[in-house]
């Protein structure tokens, strides 16, 4: 249902935003040539200082030696990107359209009483419990299964169909997967970063599990939501309210590496993620300086 929700959604809000005065300010143009430049200047002054505070702190206290960090120390800031100039041309098309569509429409939405709100997040996130079950359950992990089966009665009864969530104040806490953390388990890799239209960040284990997941609940058709008419109706309610419920803005800070930082932030969480769902069985840590997603 989410993937469905594109075209309606900018039907939704171009009609919503149709009195509403809206410009769209100018991205920062890309000029990788300077940008790296840039950070090559920047990285030598950062070394400089680090330096200067080594010899400072040796001369202060002679007693314990200072060991300068290295490169080594740190890990690599490469993620493994082959479809870079793509993903940057849909990156830039993401912010456009957050900043001529989403964002004006999650204002409006953002002024319907907090009850309502709360209520209708609850109510996806009790529709996503249904995918959770059933990864669980290909996970071979039958107690957590059940424990999102048990959220999902409550919510839905005395929860009046998920629009409160009941479980969490009974100490059922929330602890969804997808079929993205079941790929993990199996033992396959995030692979390539790549970056979806509308959806964002990602990386092609990620999009798999996305079509995956989609698949479950369109197959399962729970009170026969992911199908008909309605669905576009529900689609849109649930993409308005994830966006609203998250913070991040494109080009906010205005820094010229956004789009390396969050890709380096999003590929290194994927793998910090894999690393505790396998730690029983990777037990070597990852060498320092590979490059990430690859």
């Amino acid at each position: 249902m989410r993937r469905a929700v594109c075209i309606g959604l900018t039907a939704l809000a171009l009609s919503a935003c149709a009195s509403q005065q809206m410009s769209i300010r100018n991205l920062p143009p890309e000029t990788p040539a300077a940008d790296n430049a840039a950070a090559i200047k920047s990285a030598a002054a950062l070394a400089a200082v680090a330096t200067a505070a080594a010899h400072a702190a040796t001369a202060e206290d002679s007693d314990h030696a200072v060991v300068p960090l290295t490169t080594a120390d740190a890990p690599s800031m490469y993620s493994y990107d082959p479809w870079e100039p793509m993903n940057r041309l849909i990156y830039r098309f993401n912010a456009r359209f957050d900043e001529a569509i989403y964002l004006p429409v999650v204002y409006d939405y953002g002024h319907l009483p907090a009850p309502i709100r709360s209520g209708v997040h609850n109510f996806f996130a009790n529709l996503d419990e249904v995918k959770t079950i059933v990864n669980y359950v290909v996970q071979l992990k039958p107690a957590a299964g059940a424990h999102s089966l048990g959220r999902f009665v409550i919510n839905s009864t005395l929860g009046i169909g998920g629009l409160f969530d009941v479980a969490t104040k009974l100490k059922l806490e929330s602890e969804p997967t997808g079929l993205s953390s079941t790929l993990s388990k199996w033992g396959l890799h995030p692979g390539p970063y790549l970056v979806l239209p509308l959806l964002g960040p990602s990386t092609l284990r990620d999009s798999i599990g996305l079509l995956g997941d989609f698949g479950v609940a369109y197959g399962i058709n729970l009170v026969g939501l992911y199908r008909g008419d309605k669905t576009w109706g529900f689609g849109i309610v649930d993409a308005v309210d994830q966006r609203s419920n998250t913070t991040f803005r494109y080009y906010a800070t205005g820094s010229p590496f956004e789009y390396e930082t969050v890709r380096f932030l999003y590929v290194h969480r994927e793998l910090i993620e894999d690393d505790a769902l396998n730690a029983k069985d990777r037990p070597k840590e990852r060498a320092v300086g590979a490059p990430a997603g690859k």
